[in-house]
């Protein structure tokens, strides 16, 4: 049975096999501002299977051979909460790629909705593309409590298109 638990820096170094998209910085900056909204998903012999990084914003991976397992699931329902109880958010969002439908399907399924589409949004991963990653990212989301009004979310997210520069 894999085991869901806090992350820790040195898991920088040991998640290759899952995702790493941005700099150890990027990583590092979410470590530090909002260590108890990262976790990792760990196998009993100590291979890492997945990772979620949160963040609280403001007022208002490749996992192939680790899907079907809930990992992705259990995750985000810990995040959820630590959001909503603890910070008193409006929604939690993640990034998952546009043609990764599988993972679109299951976030819906979670109550997740397209926000906004982002252009680029992938890291220079550039083999073959002449330095370019022209995968595009949807934002989806979920509404918390403090949200009643369901302002986080929109029904016609897959029509908003923004540049990964404008979103931070």
């Amino acid at each position: 049975m894999s085991v869901l638990r806090p992350f820790k820096a040195n898991d920088l170094f040991r998640f290759n096999n899952i995702n790493l998209d941005y700099g150890i910085t990027f990583y590092l900056t979410y470590l530090q501002r909002w260590s108890d909204l990262c976790f990792t998903q760990e196998s009993p012999r100590g291979r890492l299977q997945g990772y979620i990084l949160g963040k609280a914003e403001g007022a208002q991976t490749e996992w192939h051979e680790y899907r079907r397992l809930s990992l992705a699931r259990n995750m985000c329902q810990r995040l959820e909460f630590a959001s909503d109880e603890i910070y008193k958010g409006y929604f939690v969002d993640l990034y998952v790629r546009c043609n990764n439908a599988l993972a679109i399907k299951m976030y819906e399924g979670m109550g997740y909705s397209v926000y906004r589409r982002v252009r680029e949004y992938y890291g220079n991963l550039g083999v073959g593309k002449g330095g370019r990653d022209e995968e595009d990212a949807f934002d989806m989301r979920k509404c918390l409590s403090r949200d009643m009004a369901q302002r986080s979310i929109r029904s016609n997210g897959r029509d908003m298109i923004v540049s990964a520069h404008d979103v931070s």
